[in-house]
């Protein structure tokens, strides 16, 4: 059984779905630190005018030390503003007016408080899109251990998950030991080797949110992953 655990991201890019693809349960770890600056409550589209950030406002002045979980949003107008930025951008992609009306409604729909809770619902909706049906569960869920990697390790062992598939960047902080102990194979995903796919606006980037490869090629998005 293999397990992923990593922070609720906004709309994230096509890298964040394989992993979750790769796995049988992916668990948002929202009980950690909110990092500003950060891909937690913002991400980017392609525009004619070049790559645009969309960012939810949130109320992280004098929180920096706060878990992602408690982050609050400060200006409930923003699903509308980042509607009409992605509406305009899209417009003319090939496979816009299939998903748009989908898009749009969660934006509408969207009353949610917390930043955590917004992802999980954008992040949700996006996994039934691209037919990913791997478990989505919550940090808090769970009991944490005190230690990066012995929170990692206990919630493996408390899963039932044998193997521990991380993200690239983790490198600097695991203790690979601490895993060996407790019999869990610790694996790393790799990020690289993504083709390219027909995409809007040259040059063309990679790191933007998977609505680009969504609105661009449609029901062959899952083509353009690494996870085959």
């Amino acid at each position: 059984m293999r397990i992923a655990i990593l922070q609720s991201s906004y709309i994230p890019w096509k890298g964040y779905f394989d992993l979750i693809r790769s796995v049988d349960e992916f668990v948002l770890f929202d009980d950690v630190q909110y990092t500003r600056r950060d891909w937690r409550n913002r991400n980017r589209i392609k525009t004619p005018h070049g790559v645009q950030w969309l960012t939810i406002p949130v109320n992280s002045k004098g929180h920096y030390l706060d878990p992602i979980k408690t982050i609050t949003v400060s200006d409930p107008s923003w699903p509308a503003r980042h509607w009409r930025a992605i509406a305009a951008s899209y417009a003319r992609a090939p496979y816009f007016t299939c998903f748009a009306e989908r898009f749009e409604r969660l934006y509408d729909d969207c009353r949610d408080t917390h930043l955590s809770a917004i992802n999980y619902r954008w992040i949700s909706v996006l996994c039934e899109v691209l037919g990913i049906r791997t478990r989505l569960s919550w940090s808090m869920a769970y009991e944490l251990a005190a230690g990066k990697t012995e929170r990692l390790v206990g919630v493996c062992r408390q899963a039932g998950a044998d193997t521990y598939v991380s993200g690239p960047g983790a490198r600097a902080y695991i203790d690979p030991a601490v895993f060996d102990a407790a019999n869990v194979k610790l694996v790393y995903f790799d990020y690289s080797g993504y083709p390219e796919y027909p995409q809007l606006y040259p040059p063309f980037d990679h790191h933007v949110t998977v609505l680009d490869l969504i609105f661009n090629v449609g029901p062959d998005a899952t083509r353009y992953m690494l996870g085959r």
